[in-house]
């Protein structure tokens, strides 16, 4: 094999006495390959790329450069080398326009005029659709996943690191951004892909290396490697899918939804006059593909979306009785104690505070039920002790800003305090995309537990063959509309697939 682009030598990373990030890990990437970078999250992969795009600094080892030594100590140091890092949170300024957005920060030696047709000529050569004249604030989370795709293109990476690139696409968006990493990979760029879903491994990867712990504990060709070989490197055991499903008899209604209706910026109906009812100890997955209303259904019965027909109704099991929820905002849902859980798709966006530790983001809900000008910790604080120790969130201490933790340590503070609250009705949507089998089977256990515990849960997810192994009831979305409601126990992959795609009217 031809000398290596990059070459790490005994990397390590340490944040505080209590994590260690990265152990002694050596790591090479060449040119035209594609290297996917395997984990569990917290194991150290967005950690050791981080080294190696500028955002952190080894506290030992070497960074080779075509078997040059370089000292990478900024984001700018790294695209000087030719290396662009693409973040799982994207680093975007939401009132600036596309291009606005791709030449900031740059020298402005060409008119804008060139400077737009270099960047057109970019998108029409790896096929990428991208309105360059849109603000960040109007994007979906694929389009701006796009932008910061061609940004990093724009100035001149040879070597792509791409940081959990497909969590936030459809199917068709991933078969296109795999057809464009292999016209780049024949171009002769070297692509790193930080990634759980081992399908896409094996479908785009060239060698794969897998992280446990900080250590390196293996490079394998794909060729010579499988699915089950790959998790057990991973979790340094052998994993079964097996999710516990209890059935629990004593139900009583705790959610009833009836003809409601929502629509997008675009003032298109997104939510179809969708009508269900749901129940205490289940829960029920919601499936379809992306974009069938499932994101603005939920954020309906929360409060965060606006809806133009229908009622949705929680029966809470204490004395607060019965309350319509459409009309309400979110606010007033907590302030009424409401008992109304929600784990949203954006975990940083929506869900918590990037700068804020973990004491700060518990006190989120709950500081408005205070007495006096100054906020008491006490008690957010012992909650978020709670939450780390059973949980095991992996972070130096409390008041550590989340938005440095892994994917699978933020999920964990996010549903840890949505249930610290004993909620009646549980809303997650997604709750495990992006994270490792160890840390998804943890966040299927508690949900669980809380369905134990009388809790009605509502699960959106991707992977059908969870869904059908955890749900009790499988709602299928279609183009907005209820295109089915399924038993759980009893339907099929194919039934549920068929559903959908196709809409029962029109078959």
């Amino acid at each position: 094999m031809s000398e290596a682009a990059v070459s790490m030598r005994h990397i390590s990373k340490a944040f505080g006495k209590k994590v260690l990030a990265n152990k002694d890990v050596d790591l090479d990437i060449y040119h035209g390959e594609i290297l996917s970078l395997l984990g569990e999250n917290g194991s150290g992969k967005t950690t050791l790329m981080n080294m190696l795009s500028g955002v952190y600094y080894p506290d030992e080892g070497e960074i080779f450069i075509d078997g040059k030594p370089v000292s990478i100590a900024s984001p700018k140091d790294a695209y000087d080398l030719g290396i662009g890092m693409i973040h799982q949170h994207f680093k975007l300024i939401d009132v600036f326009t596309a291009l606005e957005n791709i030449l900031i920060g740059l020298p402005k030696q060409n008119s804008e005029k060139k400077c737009r047709k270099e960047v057109e000529d970019i998108c029409s050569r790896y096929g990428f659709e991208l309105d360059l004249d849109k603000k960040i604030y109007d994007m979906s989370v694929s389009e701006k996943e796009t932008l910061e795709i061609v940004k990093t293109l724009y100035r001149g990476a040879d070597v792509l690191i791409l940081d959990e690139p497909t969590a936030v696409l459809t199917p068709q968006e991933i078969r296109r951004l795999f057809e464009i990493l292999r016209n780049m990979k024949d171009d002769g760029k070297a692509i790193v892909i930080i990634t759980h879903k081992l399908n896409e491994v094996m479908e785009i990867s060239d060698r794969i290396t897998v992280l446990r712990k900080g250590e390196n504990v293996g490079t394998v060709l794909k060729t010579e490697t499988n699915e089950q070989q790959l998790t057990e490197m991973m979790v340094g055991e052998k994993v079964v899918l097996n999710i516990a499903r209890d059935l629990v008899e004593d139900k009583a209604k705790r959610l009833e939804v009836k003809h409601l209706s929502v629509k997008n910026k675009e003032d298109k109906l997104v939510v179809d006059d969708i009508s269900f009812d749901l129940y205490s100890g289940e829960i029920l997955g919601i499936a379809g593909i992306s974009g069938s209303g499932q994101k603005e259904l939920l954020e309906a019965i929360m409060g965060l979306q606006k809806c133009e027909e229908g009622s949705s109704v929680i029966y809470n099991s204490t004395a607060h009785g019965v309350h319509e929820l459409v009309g309400l905002s979110t606010k007033e849902i907590i302030q009424f104690g409401l008992h109304l859980a929600f784990v949203p798709e954006d975990r940083l966006g929506m869900g918590l505070v990037g700068n804020m530790g973990m004491t700060d983001n518990v006190m989120l809900k709950r500081y408005r039920k205070g007495s006096g000008p100054f906020l008491h910790r006490k008690q957010p604080e012992a909650t978020a002790q709670k939450i780390k120790d059973e949980l095991g969130v992996l972070t130096p201490d409390l008041d550590y800003p989340v938005r440095r933790l892994s994917g699978g340590n933020v999920q964990k503070i996010l549903v840890g305090r949505e249930i610290n609250n004993k909620p009646t009705v549980l809303m997650t949507a997604y709750a495990v995309r992006g994270l490792d089998i160890n840390t998804s089977y943890a966040i299927y256990n508690l949900l669980n537990e809380q369905k134990k515990k009388g809790v009605a849960v509502i699960y959106v997810g991707e992977d059908l063959d969870v869904l059908l192994a955890l749900s009790d009831r499988i709602m299928v979305l279609c183009s907005g509309k209820l295109n089915g409601m399924l038993d759980g126990r009893s339907a099929s992959k194919e039934e549920v697939g068929y559903l959908m795609t196709h809409l029962k009217e029109e078959a």
